[in-house]
């Protein structure tokens, strides 16, 4: 791979005078952005545009669908030094771990940072860098079949207690009236990041706390952290299938934009997939807020969402920011919400008319995009991996029936100690 620079025009002919005055100069530029819904088709679109205004070529990347291991490629390839990739869709929980290998974007940015949402750009601070540009955020959120809510004459439900229930009861009559294959819910259950986000959203709507506090205490070896994940445990092979302990997002989706759930948790691109005219539940799709975990619980989403970096080994850092600009911009973002339903990181685009007759619920649900539970990422620093690991295994270690919650939350805690010993 690798970058390659080319003589435009009749400069191509001069192959061995790069740099001779008078001819420009064009960047080959290799970008990894995109790897589940509408992503990668938006961002080549967007980035091919880029490509013909400024002259230059652009390279596409296909990482993994795993978030895991993406995270896993790019330290692989940063840490070689390598310059193959110059642009990477880093999540929001990475800045501090791949940091020390993106540059700082400010001087490229022409203060394009003032208009996103600041929270998000302070996060992409590092070391007093912009080592990152928001490109969409993120929150967890519940799908649901609005058609089968009322044809069964059940409501949204209010707490994850009432969408047990409802699950249930809609998953068996409708099995009863011949649709063998529905099930009440769908999630992100398999082994990887994914679970932390689900996790973290049952534990934290039962009130049980963050993994690990804003300080750096371990917190989550707890009564209430342990409630969430046994109701969450009782789902597998009752109202969500045994597979779903090896479901990532697209499983969950492919599943219920086939008409064969009731409930899904997924991130909000999955509504402009399920509103396509291929779709077997365009116009029965409802969204909302997670469910709280009780009566005296709260409605919660994790923070999800991702940014475009450049490597600091790039050898065309300029071509490579100047491209990371076009795709974070405002058109850039407010096109992606409406083809893709990605969440956009300006503010001003939530209240843009033709972005909310696309997707209404952006701006319902404005609150739980911007106050959304953040991972524990900038208390473990460079650790947080580490420590995610050890939660979703944890976790999937209740789901799938080989450990108690109070004995595998004990478990984990002793493992976080371990962890934390050696720094975060």
């Amino acid at each position: 791979m690798g970058i390659r620079r080319t003589l435009l025009g009749s400069a191509v002919a001069l192959a061995g005078m790069a740099g001779v005055a008078g001819y420009a100069m064009a960047a080959e530029v290799t970008v990894v952005c995109g790897s589940v819904g509408q992503g990668a088709k938006l961002c080549k679109g967007a980035a091919t545009e880029w490509a013909k205004e400024t002259g230059n070529t652009v390279k596409f990347f296909a990482a993994p669908a795993s978030s895991t291991e993406q995270l896993a490629l790019y330290q692989q390839i940063l840490s070689s030094g390598s310059s193959d990739i110059d642009v990477f869709q880093i999540d929001v929980i990475w800045p501090g771990i791949l940091g020390s290998h993106l540059i700082d974007l400010k001087p490229y940015s022409n203060g394009a940072e003032d208009m996103h949402f600041q929270p998000i750009v302070a996060n992409n601070t590092y070391k007093g860098k912009l080592v990152a540009m928001p490109w969409y955020t993120d929150a967890g959120l519940l799908f649901y079949r609005k058609d089968l809510l009322e044809k069964h004459g059940e409501k949204a439900p209010e707490t994850w207690g009432d969408l047990t229930a409802t699950a249930k009861k809609i998953q068996d009559a409708e099995r009863a009236a011949g649709n063998d294959k529905m099930w009440g819910f769908v999630y992100q259950a398999k082994a990887y990041e994914g679970l932390t986000c689900d996790a973290l959203e049952w534990v934290d709507s039962f009130g049980g706390g963050d993994v690990v506090n804003a300080d750096g205490d371990i917190t989550i070896n707890n009564e209430k952290a342990a409630k969430a994940l046994k109701l969450a445990a009782s789902w597998t092979g009752s109202i969500a299938p045994a597979g779903v302990l090896s479901y990532q997002e697209e499983d969950a989706r492919g599943v219920f934009q086939s008409g064969n759930a009731v409930f899904m948790r997924n991130w909000p691109y999955a509504w402009s997939l399920g509103q396509a005219d291929d779709s077997p539940i365009k116009g029965k799709i409802g969204v909302m807020a997670l469910p709280k975990g009780g009566e005296d619980g709260k409605q919660t989403g994790t923070l999800g969402g991702w940014q475009l970096a450049v490597s600091k080994y790039s050898k065309a850092p300029e071509a490579a920011a100047s491209l990371v600009m076009h795709l974070t911009s405002k058109k850039s973002q407010k096109q992606r919400a409406i083809e893709g339903s990605y969440n956009p990181t300006i503010a001003d685009l939530y209240t843009d008319a033709d972005v909310l007759a696309a997707s209404p619920f952006m701006g319902q649900l404005k609150d739980t995009f911007t106050n959304a539970v953040a991972r524990p990422s900038r208390a473990t620093g460079s650790n947080y991996n580490k420590v995610s690991n050890a939660f979703y295994n944890a976790v999937h270690d209740v789901l799938s029936g080989k450990t108690e919650a109070e004995a595998s939350l004990a478990k984990l805690e002793k493992n976080l100690k371990r962890i934390k010993r050696k720094g975060w």
